[in-house]
């Protein structure tokens, strides 16, 4: 699934889900280093533990950041099916 960010520098997440755990995150822009130590973190966890512990983070004064663009993709994915 492509996941179209707001409000911060990456401009979209690219994510799989296998039997309700990531198995493939990307992030496209924003600060390399952290988006892919959080996609590598991230990876082999069930959905709903990722959304619990990345939902609600700031990045500085902004009210959303990187992980918590990815929660919000994360729960559209769990809308949509």
């Amino acid at each position: 699934m492509k996941y179209k960010t707001h409000g911060v520098c990456t401009q979209e997440i690219d994510f799989e889900i296998e039997d309700n755990k990531l198995v493939h995150v990307q992030f496209k822009g924003g600060c390399a280093g952290n988006t892919q130590g959080v996609a590598r973190l991230i990876e082999g966890m069930d959905v709903d533990d990722a959304i619990k512990r990345l939902e609600g983070i700031q990045c500085g004064y902004r009210p959303t950041s990187c992980p918590d663009q990815l929660a919000k993709a994360l729960k559209q994915f769990q809308e949509v099916q």
